[in-house]
Formats: C-alpha cells, structure tokens, sequence
C-alpha cells in the first residue's frame, strides 16, 4: 500500500490541462480537497474547458473513477490518494497527504495563468488544520486583506451571522452546550446577544470571552481545548464570501464534503446554495455532538477511543482530538465505520493502510502479497487525509478488533 502521495508535477500537470479537451476531477472528501476542487474548476471554466467534479468517499471510489474509460484528450485529476491509476497524460494526481490539496491547487492555478480565489484557498488550508496565514499560505492571507476579502475582529470563527447559531452546531470547538442553541443561548444570556447584524466590535469580543471559558472549564476539556479555542477566537471576517468567516466557511465545507458532496461541489464552483449548506452543516454539527454526548470511552497509551452509536465519525474523532482527548490520537469506532485524527504532524497512511489490511485479513484469512491496497475483496476501504484516516468494514466487526489493530500500527 502507498502510504505517501506525491503531488502533480505542474509542469506536466499545466501541459496535460491546457490541451485537454474535457476534464474530470474527482476528489477527496474532506474541506480541504473540496476547496481544491473549486479552485481548478474555476481555472478549468477560464479557460473555457468543459469540466466534472465528483467526489471519491474512499481511495476505492476514486481509483475506480479513474481508471473509468475516457474520450481521446480527456484528462482526470484525482484530488487525494488513489492506487496506481496514472495512463500517461490523462491520469494526473494531487495526492500529498501532508501538505494540503488547497497549496497545490493554488500552485496549478497560478502554472495555468488564472488567479485563485485566496478565501477559498484559506478556506480548504483551515479545514486541513492550517492556521490562515501560516507557512506557504502567508500570501494568500496578505492578498485577501489587500483585496478587503478579509477583516480581522474579535469574536469566534463561525459561518452565521448570528452567533448563537453558528456556535451551538460548529465542530470547530467543544463546550457543554454544543449541539443544542437553546443551552447555547441561555449560557451566552450575558453577552446580550440580540440583532446580529447589530453586534459591534464589544459585543463579538464579549461573546468570544464567554465561549473562551466555556470550553476550557468544561468538566471533560483537556489542556488541548485551550489551544483549540484560541485557533477560532478573532476570527477574518469574509464580507464577500457566502459565510460569516473563514473559520465558518471551513466548517461548512468539512460537513459537505463528507455528507452533502454535491452542495458542497456547487458551493465552490460559485453558486448560491448558502441555505441547503447550512443547513447541511448545522445536522453534521448536531450529529458529532450528539454522538460525542453519549459515547463510550476508552484510554491506551497514546491513543483515546471514542465509540459511537450513530454519528459523523470522523467529525467526532477531530473534535475529541481537538478538545476532550488527554492523548493525541483518537479513533471513534461507529457502526461500521471508524476514523482517526491526530493532534501531532505527519501522515496517518501507513496506520490506516495497516490496519484495512488487517481488517481485510480478520475477514478473509492474511495476504500480504496481496496488491489491491485499497479493495480487499472483502468490503473494506479506507481513505486518509492530512492528519486523519476513515475506514468502512463489515459491521460484524467487533470494535476490539479495530482498537487492536490500531494501537499495534501507530
């Protein structure tokens, strides 16, 4: 199994884009490669280049698409890990798991000739785990402000305009009323939040104070909440964007990209689809902290396992990790289904990878000759991203299986 992507060479990558004659570009299912995706296709359109964009659940799903028969001078471009899919020129891959699809795209935007969108950019960078801002992503920030695409303020970083809302469904920050507005309302009762479009500079710093403490005083928060909670105070305001910040605007693209993927595809193509991704956005945030509620559980040495009933598992894993974990790494177990987000840097592939291969053998009997990395043959697949992994295997599978297998890989 691949454990490490390599990104596109722009220079073969320009040449095979700017002669193709339709292009297919399938993604990966995270904020991060969905703002990618946005951003080449607004590239793509132009230049007048007929273009599809679709997203890929697992490296499986993707690899499958790629290698679907195509018309002479079509070109696709997988956005994440697929397997060994490459035909020449018409299979090109932006498949870097640790650094985000968002800084390539940008790169291959610019070898095109077009100009990116910087909010967009900055967008897909956060949702990867990106500070706006920080390392190669300095520029962008500097052009969004020079262009009044960005104002910094006080506050928290969410897509509404109305605080309360934006707060009680954001997976951006953990507090004891997350999930439910009413108890966000009552918590936040001595901000005086009224009219949203009337809140100023006080108002949004008051609120940022109140939430600040929320988070790190819950009896669950660990010291990691601080860090979190920091992150998202004083926010970049996106006044020409469709959400309220930056912050927000990744929020939204996370939850699409992983439940609403075509919103979340006419979202960054442009079109006003503001409402349905809200309200896509607001059941993923309900979700993850419902699940988070009532879930089970369990500490090993260097891992926190979080088991689920129902719920985003890979939503419940990033907030765990961000907020209520005391190790760095969590796996939330769901039914059928499990993910895994890290606090520190690098690539959970080969983890990932390793452990689909051991689920597939717990079904099947051990291969390791075997060269599908991605299908086993017996249900499982998986996906990895920066700093995370998601896995979907027979719900048969007992959950101890899953927690062996991954406390003997990391």
């Amino acid at each position: 199994m691949s454990t490490e992507g390599r990104s596109a060479e722009p220079v073969s990558a320009t040449s095979a884009l700017e002669s193709a004659g339709f292009v297919r570009i399938v993604a990966r299912a995270d904020g991060d490669a969905l703002a990618a995706s946005g951003l080449l296709a607004s590239a793509l359109a132009e230049r007048e280049t007929p273009f599809q964009v679709t997203v890929g659940r697992t490296v499986a799903e993707r690899s499958e698409r790629a290698r679907a028969p195509t018309n002479d001078g079509d070109v696709t471009v997988v956005v994440g890990t697929a397997d060994a899919v490459a035909d020449g020129e018409h299979v090109l891959e932006l498949e870097a798991t640790d650094r985000p699809a968002a800084l390539d795209a940008v790169d291959l935007v610019r070898e095109l000739g077009a100009t990116p969108d910087p909010v967009l950019a900055l967008a897909g960078f956060v949702a990867s785990g990106g500070d706006p801002g920080a390392g190669e992503s300095e520029w962008l920030l500097e052009t969004a402000r020079e262009r009044d695409l960005l104002e910094r303020r006080p506050g928290v970083a969410v897509p509404t305009a109305d605080p309360i809302d934006g707060l009680a469904y954001s997976t951006r920050l953990r507090a004891p009323w997350s999930g439910d507005p009413d108890a966000a309302r009552e918590a936040l009762s001595d901000a005086d939040v009224g009219d949203p479009d009337a809140l100023d500079a006080d108002d949004h710093r008051a609120i940022g104070s109140l939430v600040a403490l929320d988070v790190v005083g819950a009896d669950e928060a660990t010291d990691a909440a601080a860090e979190t909670i920091g992150r998202a105070l004083r926010p970049d305001a996106t006044p020409e964007a469709p959400f309220a910040t930056l912050g927000g605007f990744a929020d939204v693209l996370e939850a699409l990209a992983r439940t609403d993927p075509g919103t979340g595809t006419a979202l960054v193509l442009g079109h006003d689809v503001r409402e349905p991704a809200l309200e896509a956005w607001r059941e993923y945030g309900r979700r993850a902290h419902a699940a988070l509620e009532s879930a089970s559980t369990g500490r090993y040495d260097g891992l926190f396992v979080v088991g689920i009933d129902d719920g985003p598992v890979e939503a419940v894993a990033r907030v765990a990790a961000a907020a209520r974990s005391p190790e760095p790494t969590v796996l939330a177990v769901g039914n059928g289904e499990a993910a895994i987000a890290t606090r520190e840097p690098g690539s959970l592939g080969a983890t990932v990878e390793g452990v689909a291969r051991e689920l597939a053998g717990t079904a099947t009997g051990p291969d390791p000759e075997a060269d599908d990395n991605s299908e086993t043959g017996t249900g499982v697949e998986y996906d990895v991203g920066h700093r995370r992994g998601y896995l979907r295997y027979d719900p048969d599978v007992d959950e101890s299986t899953i927690i062996a297998a991954v406390r003997d890989l990391l």
